[in-house]
Formats: structure tokens, C-alpha cells, sequence
């Protein structure tokens, strides 16, 4: 059976790891489509378990070859895991169902729409979150899946708003996002990570410019002209000749989209676009066109908001907004016409993007206890940790910054050694735990989360160790006080320290112990 025919109504889908973010979320999209979606997983709980669970998807906690129906049309899994070793997967190619890795799968589900793939090292979830308070602001008929839950969803990573568009946060990790079908791509930024598949920065930024070449002759490539990286592989793609239209965005940016003002006040954040074309006459892609000269959307007086109110902090968050509204007034004239930004729609769409309060493990608010505030993000690439550390000094100049951070993977601390002990200054206290390891990849000897901490205390000051993240927990309750901010940093599990810490404040706060 054709894999768009197992996805249709009425038929029987397997997920194998299905409490993953990504493949709930599928199975959450397909559930809502007709599909009878059932799964396995661990017995860990994760917040996806209320979600399956009010839903009604059954799932077992385990993977037993029994668990695996004759009459499944199609099992997708995680790539957490292999039919090698699976018994679940074992079970269901013995019997010749047909199996799908959740990227292949999440592909062949773009292709039955309008696909828009949003891209990039950093910075992905949360335009693919703000695109989808953009989109439901302005009333368009799509899907949205991001790679992790967001309040404005509900506490959910999905939207499920019509049939028309999908706009999905799209992977490079071992090429994944090469399945997807896009007709939209939008491009955060391209620089060197996952080093133990891309060793190379040209590897990485090829990986990219291979997935610009997914996109259909008048495709359009939103691209932040800021990142070097980024502003590389649209320069390359518009010289395919294949009529693709760039669009960009940011400070540096020309065009509708380019960044002219940012100011905070107040925790509040005013971000103002230039709302019109350097040349009006800037339309361009449709073949013979010259490379590298971008396309700009005219202007007229039904235009998209120029000026946008954002309460999450950094300039990299103004960025992700100027991503975000790009790709929406691209549905909007793809759906309402050129005159699609009426008054009503404009207003909606940006106090929906002023009401977006940003995503799980992204400058996520933990609470607010004994006057400290607790905050926890999954930023690990140094580019990341320095945009978001300067975003949050700039937004609370009068807090101490006091940061725990956890590298993720052997590989990239070590290529990027120099680069993280310079991307901590915005921080006014610092504690460096293990690299959290990935199955991905084997310790080799050299680097650890030591040799980390002694490079950075040789540029900075304020600069602490423990192994476990945990073995903090009782310098930092004599070293937090009124008025400061404690954030968790990485994609390790430092963020239990966190709330280990925010609980012990709130409980003490109450007055529950002396």
C-alpha cells in the first residue's frame, strides 16, 4: 500500500515511540484526520502522556511483538529506534508492513498540502510557534506542527486550524528535512553543528542548500540576511535558475521585512519593519532572473503589520517574528489575494504575536519565587546561548543573571570549545556541569565538561563546577537572592536542577518549612 493511502481516514497506524514530541504530534494531526492511531512507548512519563490520554489514543508502555495487529497499515517510529532491535518493528517487517521513520513520515504528510518548512541551527521552534499565533491571528486554513509544546497551542506542539497549508519545523540532522515536500521554506541560520554528521561547515551548510533545491520553481525562500550562513545558501540557491524567489528579513535586511527599529521597555519588546520595498520594482524568480537579487511583495494600504509588540526577550526574538510574519503574509496573499491584509486581519495577527509567550524549554518561565525569577532553555550551540543571554540582560537590566549550563554531545563541545567559554559574558554567575552524552555518539577521551570549565575560567570570573547538575542545588540556595534570575541552558538535563530549585523557593516562600 502506498504510504498516502495508509495515511487517509479509516486506516490503522502504529507509533513506535509515539510520547516523542514530534510523533505525538503527528499521531495528533492523523487522529483528527480519521486515522486509527495507536502506539508504544516507555514507561517514563512525559507531558505528551495528558495529551495521548485526552485524545483517547491508546498506547502500551512497553514494546512486545504481540502489541503489533496484522491489519496495521503502516508503523511509523522514532529514530530512537532501529528494526534491528526493536521487537515491535521486528515483528511488524516479519509480517511486511511497511515501516516509516518519523521524518519519511512527517514528509509524506507534507506532501498532501500547501507545505511550508521552517529551517535553520537556531531558532526553528520558536518561529514555527510564532508563525502558527500569526497564522491563527489571520485566519488561515492550515496545520502547524512545532518541535516542542507551546502555551499559545494549548500546551500541545500542534495547531489544527484547516486543510490548506502545513507549516512544520523541519530537522537537518542527518538530512532529515530532505523528506519534506516544502513550497515555502524559511531559514534561520545555517552555521557548523551536529559535527558528528556534518564535520564540516561546508557539509552542513550543502545539507542546506540541498533541501533550497526541494523547493518548486517559484518557491520561496524567506532567508535572515543577518547569518552569514543563511544569506550564503539563498545567494547559492538563486543561482539554480530555477525561478525560486528569495524573500529577506532582518536588520540587514532590504525590502518589507527588514528591521528598522527594536526597543525594549519595560519587558516588553517593539520591533518595527520597514512595511515597504527598497525597489517596487524588486519582484523576482521567474526564470532568468538575475541570481541573487530578492523578491519583495509590494506594498499597499492592506498591508501586514509593520510594527509588532513582543513580550519574549532577545533581538533574536525580533528576528524569529520578521521570519514568522513573512511566511504569513505569503499564505495570506495565497489565500486572501494581494488586498488580504484587511484591517481586522492585521489587528488580529498582531495581537496574537503580542500575546505569544514563547514555548516549552525557550526562555520558558518556571515561576516567579522568593522575588528570583526561574527560567529554563534549551539553547546549546554557543551562537544561541550568547543571543539569548544578551536578549535577557537587555530585558531585565536590574537582575542578576545566574546560569546553569549543561553541554550536549562530546563532538560539539569539542569542535566549539573556544566559541562556548566566550558565549556566557551576559551572565553574572556561571555553574558548568558533565557534557551530557548522546547515544548517538561514543566518548572518545579529550574533551569532558572540565576541560569546558577551565577554559572559560580563563576569560571569565564567577565561574563554578560540579559533575552532577544536582551537586549545585545547595551552594546556589546561599548564592540566589531577591531579585535574581536563575536559568537552566542546555539539552541536557540540568533543567532538573531548576525545578528542584524553583519548588524549594516556592515551598519556602508559603512558609512550608523554616
Amino acid at each position: 500500500m502506498e504510504t498516502a493511502q495508509a495515511m487517509q481516514p479509516g486506516r490503522a497506524i502504529y507509533f513506535v515511540g509515539i510520547k516523542g514530541t514530534g510523533t505525538c504530534a503527528l499521531a495528533e494531526l492523523l487522529h483528527n484526520s480519521g486515522v486509527r492511531v495507536s502506539g508504544s512507548d516507555g514507561k517514563e512519563v512525559f507531558y505528551t502522556d495528558g495529551i495521548l490520554r485526552e485524545l483517547g489514543i491508546p498506547y502500551y508502555e512497553s514494546f512486545d511483538p504481540s502489541h503489533i495487529c496484522p491489519e496495521t497499515d503502516l508503523v511509523i517510529y522514532s529514530a530512537a529506534y532501529s528494526p534491528e532491535t526493536n521487537p515491535e518493528l521486528r515483528k511488524a517487517r516479519d509480517l511486511g508492513i511497511p515501516l516509516l521513520k518519523y521524518p519519511d513520515a512527517l514528509g509524506a504528510y507534507s506532501a498532501g498540502f500547501d507545505a511550508s518548512g521552517i529551517a535553520g541551527v537556531h531558532g526553528k521552534t520558536t518561529t514555527t510557534a510564532m508563525a502558527g499565533a500569526l497564522i491563527r491571528g489571520a485566519g488561515l486554513p492550515a496545520r502547524v506542527l512545532a518541535g516542542s509544546a507551546v502555551s499559545g497551542f494549548g500546551g500541545r506542539s500542534t495547531l489544527n486550524l484547516g486543510d490548506t497549508y502545513f507549516v512544520a519545523e523541519t530537522c537537518e540532522y542527518r538530512r532529515h528535512f530532505l523528506a519534506f515536500h516544502p513550497r515555502r521554506i524559511v531559514l534561520t541560520s545555517v552555521e557548523s553543528d551536529h559535527q558528528d554528521c556534518f564535520p564540516t561547515y561546508q557539509a552542513i551548510r550543502d545539507a542546506f542548500l540541498e533541501y533550497a533545491a526541494k523547493l518548486p520553481p517559484g518557491g520561496e525562500l524567506f532567508f535572515c540576511a543577518d547569518n552569514p550562513g543563511a544569506k550564503e545558501v539563498a545567494e547559492e540557491a538563486a543561482r539554480t535558475g530555477r525561478g525560486i524567489r528569495l524573500v529577506p528579513y532582518g536588520f540587514t535586511a532590504p525590502g518589507p521585512f527588514g528591521i528598522t527599529g527594536c526597543r525594549v521597555s519595560g519587558e516588553r519588546m517593539t520591533v518595527r519593519l520597514r512595511g515597504s520595498p527598497d525597489e517596487p520594482s524588486g519582484r523576482t524568480g521567474d526564470g532568468g532572473d538575475t541570481p541573487g537579487k530578492t523578491f519583495c511583495p509590494p506594498s499597499d494600504e492592506s498591508s501586514f503589520p509593520a510594527e509588532l509588540a513582543l513580550r519574549v526577550p532577545g533581538r533574536h526574538n525580533a528576528l524569529n517574528a520578521a521570519a514568522a510574519l513573512a511566511l504569513t503574509d505569503s499564505l495570506v496573499r495565497a489565500e486572501f489575494g494581494e488586498g488580504g491584509w484587511t484591517e481586522e486581519r492585521r489587528e488580529n495577527a498582531r495581537r496574537a504575536l503580542e500575546d505569544f509567550r514563547g514555548s516549552k524549554r525557550r526562555s520558558e518561565i518556571l515561576g516567579d519565587y522568593g522575588g528570583i525569577l526561574f527560567m529554563d532553555d534549551y539553547g546549546h550551540h554557543p551562537t544561541a546561548i550568547k543571543t539569548t543571554l544578551e536578549g535577557l540582560r537587555e530585558f531585565y537590566p536590574q537582575r542578576r543573571i545566574v546560569l546553569s549550563f549543561m553541554s550536549h554531545t562530546y563532538t560539539r563541545t569539542a569542535a566549539l570549545l573556544d566559541d562556548f567559554a566566550a558565549s556566557f559574558n551576559a551572565a553574572d554567575i556561571l555553574f558548568l556541569h558533565k557534557i551530557y552524552g548522546s547515544a548517538r555518539e561514543e566518548y572518545g577521551g579529550g574533551v569532558t565538561g572540565k576541560t569546558l570549565f577551565e577554559k572559560t575560567q580563563a576569560v571569565r570570573d564567577q565561574v563554578y563546577y560540579t559533575g552532577e547538575p544536582l551537586e549545585a542545588a545547595e551552594t546556589l540556595k546561599k548564592t540566589l537572592r531577591p531579585g535574581d534570575l536563575f536559568l537552566t541552558m542546555g539539552a541536557g538535563d540540568n533543567w532538573k536542577l531548576g525545578r528542584l530549585l524553583a519548588d524549594y523557593y516556592r515551598d519556602k516562600s508559603a512558609g512550608r518549612f523554616q
